[in-house]
């Protein structure tokens, strides 16, 4: 019966033993000491979506996960990489759903398309009721 008892308090213990505390990434909440370079890593962190929180950018989160991107775009723009470039890294890792700025491939198109096919639609509809009302 003890061993049971043993068994269910290692069980229900052991999430909490999981749990790490490890440091933040050494760039998470540390700017650039150059501005020019911050600036960079900002306008492009304010673009990229938080993969935890979903409805922030990684610039706002204050999750773990968004504190490791931020720090991950410093260093590369300190390295000397393009917010392109890092963007396009981002993107082949995570996929197009990190980005905030929609991309225009082709399969894409109708999406884009849509809205304007329908408000002609729309106001073709809107013509033939008004030209059905005059006498």
């Amino acid at each position: 019966m003890r061993m049971l008892a043993a068994l269910i308090a290692m069980l229900l213990s052991a999430p909490v033993l999981a749990q790490s505390a490890l440091p933040p990434a050494p760039y998470a909440n540390r700017q650039i000491s150059d501005p020019a370079q911050e600036r960079k890593a900002k306008a492009l962190m304010e673009t990229i979506r938080c993969l935890t929180c979903q409805s922030q950018s990684i610039a706002d989160s204050d999750a773990s996960l968004a504190g490791d991107m931020r720090s991950q775009i410093r260093e590369r723009i300190m390295a000397g990489e393009e917010p392109e470039h890092i963007r396009a890294w981002l993107i082949e890792r995570y996929g197009d759903w990190v980005s905030y700025e929609p991309t225009a491939d082709p399969i894409l198109w109708p999406l884009w398309g849509a809205p304007v096919l329908l408000i002609g639609l729309g106001l073709l509809v809107l013509r033939g009721r008004i030209r059905r009302k005059r006498p």
